[in-house]
């Protein structure tokens, strides 16, 4: 196999000016809302990109929890890699890839914690194992093995067995709300001249610009 050889067109929808919101959050609801519509398998699934005090980027995908005016709404640990990385440098990017409909959509601004009643209604609302699992898991951190870490999620039930359906969030695990000062709007096109629209915030405004592909 040869990758050079993998290619595709892009043909199935166009971008105007003319036809994009003013509000780069309508903008984004609109398509997020046609690829929940087309049953993509994880329409709400991101690349979070951060730099580190060591000046070099690392990049993983986490899960949209909530879009809003104040930006993009996501939940982890603290004290995991993306955490710290957040803490030193509180800038970070978010790439969407919807694949079946040709689009992409890039986000880039700066990130704060979510306030602590967000971060509390949102994990009180997930599944209990999961909330479990937020206990047991220290994440990023080397473990010696496997085993250990089921052995954790062991204490952490039992710890937790007396009131199965009160488990608190813990304290180094919540929310960041990433507010947008710009978005990049991308839908292929034939012969790679892509549309690309971007927003860029100019308080209290946005400024819409087409980019050469």
């Amino acid at each position: 196999m040869n990758t050079a050889d993998l290619r595709r067109d892009y043909h199935r929808a166009t971008l105007i000016e003319t036809d994009v919101d003013a509000s780069p959050v309508t903008q984004f609801k609109r398509w997020l809302g046609e690829a929940v519509k087309a049953e993509l398998s994880e329409p709400t699934a991101m690349t979070l990109a951060t730099v580190g005090e060591d000046g070099l980027p690392a990049a993983r995908i986490v899960l949209l929890k909530g879009i809003d005016a104040e930006g993009f709404l996501f939940f982890t640990n603290y004290d995991s890699r993306k955490g710290r990385e957040l803490a030193a440098n509180p800038h970070a990017a978010l790439l969407f890839h919807w694949v079946e409909l040709e689009r992409q959509v890039r986000v880039e601004g700066e990130v704060s914690k979510a306030s602590v009643a967000e971060s509390d209604a949102y994990f009180a609302s997930r599944p209990r194992l999961s909330r479990i699992g937020a206990w047991a898991s220290p994440q990023s951190d080397p473990i010696p093995d496997r085993g250990w870490l089921e052995r954790e999620f062991s204490a952490a039930q039992e710890r937790f067995a007396a009131n199965p359906d009160s488990i608190p969030r813990p304290p180094h695990w919540g929310g960041y709300r990433l507010l947008p000062t710009v978005v990049e709007f991308w839908q292929g096109r034939d012969s790679r001249l892509h549309d690309r629209i971007r927003y860029r915030r100019e308080d209290p405004d946005w400024r819409i610009e087409r980019l050469a592909p």
